[in-house]
């Protein structure tokens, strides 16, 4: 199929078989085991799975908080203190999630020179401790733990110091650490730490958030599904550990979140970590926030209510949109949490649940076409069906884009598939594209203007969206990629012939990774316009809070152009476009 035609090689004859890094896992496992944790003890629990069907027995919504701080001391202070004060109130914050660093994700002896993001690092089974020790409730290590190249001693120090969800896993097929290409030992150690967890005597939940995987990615919800039964199946059937799901990040609309619950139900009987809050839709004032706060939050009650997974519910606080939130806020939020929960299940005979069952069984035949599809696609191109390492890195390597295209159950149209069920973070953009497009005169320059655009880390729907709003007024896009190093965006650049070079950023590292880019066209002498939005901020090297900064001034001053939203892009491109 021509969609072949652009794939790289799938198969790679380095790669050690899966059986031999699945038995190296289960080998480590006789000297690292699951220690333990004021959550296991004073729970009498085996493992947060174990918890988790308890309070599903009791038709409990559990309830999840994350902190989102620098510093590793004022974290175990803010879980202390939400923990505290929320069980005085009579809420249960179940489990707790931090803002790990990306750094972390490289191998141990490689970190201390490492770029860092706006995230906590960690270094062995004592710090962990520090965090699983804070309180009694359930330690959530998220991102930058599994997927990565570092996932071998990640998983050995958070198991030893107690945690029983280790993720993330959906983070393996979409991230890219900054000038690491090595796919390859990537995968071993991924598929080795998997092997360490499934040897455990506890049962340990292997993390994969959906969103932050090709799940994310896929135009059709139907794709989405379709990975969740690929990764359960390498997981759990070839690897022989649990894999438990999240999603949440980008619905929106209460009818496809309830859906895609009720069909997640359907395809994995594994407990769920939680859902996600949907962070997208906070797009207005802490008041304002409130009410998309409560949508989401009331849709996920109801749908646990009816379809129990063992999920908790993530009530981000209000203010998310504008800073990291600080402890009150985070308390009031899973206050607000506890409260809806009395409410919610109010709405229940009210609602129409047919649809919702109908929508769920489109999602879970079109996901099960398409599970089948990629799996006797890939072995018909030459990827053993039984090598759990060889199937991951043949994903990977393929891209969620190509998989849609050749393994899709839309029927194909002169665009690509159609969706069976369109993502809603693609057709909220598309959307927003479209009519952003419409309301712009008619962009004259003498010839077909081209845009290099890359991203600095994994996030890249802001990138989707100048891609859509750009080809919208006719500019061609020289597509570098996600997670693009700065010397090969403008290598991409050179290569493309590009007017200008547009940069999504969102993980705090807005400044220096400009400054690199600025550094790699001087060296190139290459004069192009610099456009760059999305999170312009980044933690300052002598700041004592942690916290990032904005530093859209700086970022000015090297000569970039800081665009906070399409018509700052549009304004900035046109700067130095040559006259009609």
């Amino acid at each position: 199929m021509p969609a072949d035609a652009q794939v790289p090689a799938l198969v790679d004859p380095s790669l050690r078989p899966g059986a031999e890094l699945v038995a190296a896992g289960r080998a480590m496992a006789q000297s690292w085991r699951l220690g333990s944790c004021p959550f296991l003890t004073e729970n009498s629990v085996a493992s947060e799975a174990d918890w988790k069907r308890r309070a599903t027995a009791e038709k409990r919504i559990m309830q999840h908080a994350h902190i989102g701080f620098r510093d590793v001391n004022r974290t175990i202070e803010a879980i202390r203190a939400v923990h505290g004060t929320c069980a005085e109130r009579g809420v249960t914050v179940d489990r707790f999630g931090i803002t790990l660093d990306w750094s972390m994700g490289y191998p141990d002896a490689m970190r201390a020179n490492a770029s860092r993001g706006t995230g906590i690092v960690l270094t062995g089974p004592e710090d962990f401790a520090r965090i699983t020790h804070a309180a009694p409730a359930a330690a959530h290590f998220g991102d930058f733990m599994l997927g990565l190249p570092g996932a071998i001693e990640n998983t050995r120090a958070a198991i030893a110091a107690g945690a029983t969800a280790v993720g993330n896993l959906g983070q393996y097929f979409t991230f890219r650490l900054p000038y690491w290409d090595d796919d390859v030992a990537t995968t071993e150690a991924t598929v080795t730490a998997l092997g360490l967890i499934a040897a455990q005597e506890a049962e340990i939940l292997v993390h994969s958030n959906l969103d932050d995987g090709f799940a994310g990615l896929f135009v059709d919800m139907a794709c989405a599904l379709g990975m969740v039964i690929v990764e359960k199946h390498i997981v759990e059937d070839l690897i022989g550990a649990r894999l438990a799901h999240c999603y949440g990040h980008h619905f929106s609309d209460p009818l496809s979140r309830m859906a895609f619950h009720a069909a997640l139900v359907r395809v994995n009987d594994t407990p769920g970590t939680m859902i996600f809050g949907n962070t997208v839709a906070y797009q207005s004032a802490p008041a304002g926030n409130y009410a998309s706060l409560a949508s989401y939050l009331t849709a996920d009650i109801l749908a646990l209510g009816r379809w129990p997974a063992g999920h908790a519910i993530n009530p981000v606080p209000v203010t998310e949109n504008q800073r990291i939130p600080d402890v009150d806020e985070i308390i009031d939020a899973q206050t607000f949490a506890h409260r809806l929960t009395l409410h919610a299940p109010c709405y229940d005979p009210i609602l129409d649940w047919t649809k919702v069952e109908a929508m769920a069984g489109v999602l879970v035949n079109g996901g099960r076409r398409f599970a089948e599809a990629v799996l006797s696609g890939l072995e018909e191109r030459g990827v053993p069906s039984a090598d759990p390492a060889a199937l991951m890195l043949a994903i990977r390597r393929m891209g969620p884009k190509r998989m849609e295209a050749l393994f899709g159950p839309g029927t194909e149209s002169g665009r690509g598939r159609r969706p069976l069920i369109h993502a809603e973070w693609a057709r909220e953009l598309n959307e927003k594209a479209e009519h952003w497009v419409a309301a712009q005169p008619p962009l004259v320059v003498p010839r077909r203007l081209t845009v290099c655009i890359g991203t600095t880390d994994v996030h890249e729907h802001g990138k989707y969206l100048v891609e859509q709003a750009l080809e919208g007024l006719g500019v061609a896009i020289a597509d570098a990629g996600v997670a693009v190093d700065p010397e090969a965006l403008v290598a991409h650049a050179i290569a493309s012939g590009a007017d200008a070079i547009a940069i999504s950023t969102y993980n705090g590292v807005a400044l220096s990774y400009a400054r690199a880019v600025k550094a790699a066209m001087r060296k190139q002498g290459l004069a192009l316009p610099v456009l760059i939005g999305g999170r312009l901020n980044e933690v300052p090297r002598d700041s004592n809070s942690g916290l990032p900064v904005d530093v859209t001034r700086e970022i000015a001053t090297l000569g970039c152009r800081p665009c906070a939203d399409l018509d700052q892009m549009l304004a900035a491109l046109t700067i130095d476009l040559p006259a009609a």
